[in-house]
């Protein structure tokens, strides 16, 4: 399979973070923060030598990940100021992914209400009417965007948002009819909050053409108290999972990239050090 890393998860140095992928022969970049901007708010000069940088270390981008749509709620409307500030990131992200050659960008979704759907009384006492359907017309135009622009974008499954799952996803893609233009970014780990089991349960609902990239770390989450904790690869709640993915993914012939997402330290907040001691399980699980 094709491997790579969030590089910001090693270091913001992009420079430093190319030669730790040179050390553990990893290919594929993903960019979210480079130096002290986020993509889509680097200039011109900075996104060219981005670029140069990437192409003469020989490593190709899987995905431009800003948080695109974060931060929304139901109560926005389209087209207003917060609308807009995020259209615009996103016209920019684009932009920067022709010149980086990114076949994906990342965008997220509004805040979660939690009971979107209910049965047998729910539906009048518990759900919050109208929250789904409210966030389609703010990410409608996103697509269009995207189609002229010839980008497919990646919604992430997020711990806060509302696709924090692979259903809610391809839920998502349906209701939009864009499934030609956006896939699920799958992070099994953020799917743990809402207790969506990754394999079988997860997979199944975006194998049959849903799935564009994948983000891997691990965690142990505990919902009802509020808590996360990001755990060494293999020693979290998805480490009996992690080879039954990996397996269905090279049965199916999966041919999105797999990214390692270094968020985990162990109490000394050097995220390296944390990458350092995640990396190898990472790849013998994941790599061919």
């Amino acid at each position: 399979m094709k491997l790579g890393v969030i590089c910001d998860g090693i270091s913001r140095d992009l420079q430093h973070s190319i030669d730790v992928m040179d050390e553990f022969d990893l290919e594929y970049a993903e960019l979210q923060f480079v130096g002290d901007s986020e993509v889509g708010d680097h200039s011109a000069g900075e996104i060219r030598k981005i670029d140069s940088l990437l192409r003469d270390r020989g490593k190709p981008v899987s995905c431009l990940s800003r948080h695109i749509f974060a931060g929304m709620t139901s109560a926005n409307k389209p087209g207003d100021a917060l609308h807009t500030k995020h259209m615009d990131s996103l016209k920019r992200v684009i932009d920067m992914a022709n010149i980086v050659s990114s076949p994906l960008v990342r965008i997220m979704t509004p805040k979660k209400e939690q009971i979107l759907w209910g049965l047998n009384g729910a539906e009048k006492w518990n759900v919050a009417h109208g929250a789904w359907d409210a966030q389609l017309p703010l990410l409608s135009p996103a697509i269009d965007v995207a189609k002229q622009a010839g980008i497919v974008l990646a919604v992430e499954t997020g711990n806060g948002t509302m696709v924090n799952s692979n259903y809610t996803g391809r839920k998502l893609i349906d209701d939009l009819d864009a499934k030609d233009n956006l896939k699920v970014l799958w992070d099994p780990a953020n799917n743990c909050w809402c207790h969506e089991t990754a394999f079988p349960d997860g997979y199944n609902e975006v194998k049959d053409g849903y799935l564009g990239h994948i983000h891997i770390k691990d965690v142990k989450v505990d919902t009802p108290r509020a808590t996360l904790e990001v755990r060494q690869m293999g020693e979290g709640q998805l480490a009996e999972q992690f080879r039954l993915l990996a397996n269905a993914l090279r049965t199916d012939n999966y041919n999105g990239v797999v990214s390692f997402e270094s968020v985990y330290h162990t109490g000394n907040g050097n995220f390296e050090d944390g990458f350092r001691l995640c990396i190898d399980r990472f790849k013998a699980i994941f790599g061919k």
